[in-house]
């Protein structure tokens, strides 16, 4: 079965959507999950409902019309394709033209996922490098020092029923500086 997924950043995108799916049931998709969410602030619920809409080991196929509508990342990329293959399900990219349902379309992502593994790697090192070189020369700062007000709200908000991540929320940072802080304190 082909399950198509569409999304869009914003509710201003409904044309892309709406052109999305129109492409997804060209392809043949008979179930279409589709979200108006950005795929970096919040959840995609859509996206979830998809893959666990898929059936194990069922030759079911994902399809998208573009990677950049599934994915955040290489890496989101790789998770997503690796939950697929875990219930022996494919991944159909329209504008790709790759299926991995078949032996050349696994090739074919597999080798676009090398490509973006090995220049994240290429471009780690070159930071490591700047760092080092940044640090013999005595202009490394590393990371500016949480301030004593964040640090006093933190301590303050760790008394109330708030978890963690809302504090984090609340006072806008990370969710391990609220650790950090907490464990210094």
């Amino acid at each position: 079965m082909l399950i198509g997924y569409a999304r869009t950043s914003t509710q201003d995108q409904k044309y892309s959507l709406e052109a999305q799916k129109e492409k997804l049931d060209a392809s043949g998709c008979e179930k279409l999950f589709s979200e108006e969410v950005s795929s970096v602030d919040s959840k995609r619920q859509k996206l979830e409902d998809a893959l666990d809409y898929i059936r194990e080991g069922e030759g079911d196929i994902l399809v998208v019309t573009k990677l950049d509508r599934l994915a955040r990342s290489v890496a989101d990329t790789v998770k997503i394709q690796e939950r697929l293959e875990a219930k022996k399900a494919g991944l159909k990219i329209l504008d790709m033209d790759i299926d991995t349902s078949t032996p050349s379309g696994r090739l074919q992502f597999n080798l676009f996922a090398s490509i973006a593994q090995f220049e994240r790697e290429v471009m780690l090192e070159r930071q490591k490098v700047g760092i080092a070189k940044a640090k013999a020369d005595g202009k490394y700062k590393g990371r500016k020092p949480t301030s004593d007000d964040k640090k006093d709200k933190i301590l303050k908000l760790a008394l109330t029923n708030m978890t963690r991540q809302e504090i984090a929320d609340e006072v806008g940072c990370g969710i391990a500086t609220v650790y950090r802080v907490l464990k210094e304190a």
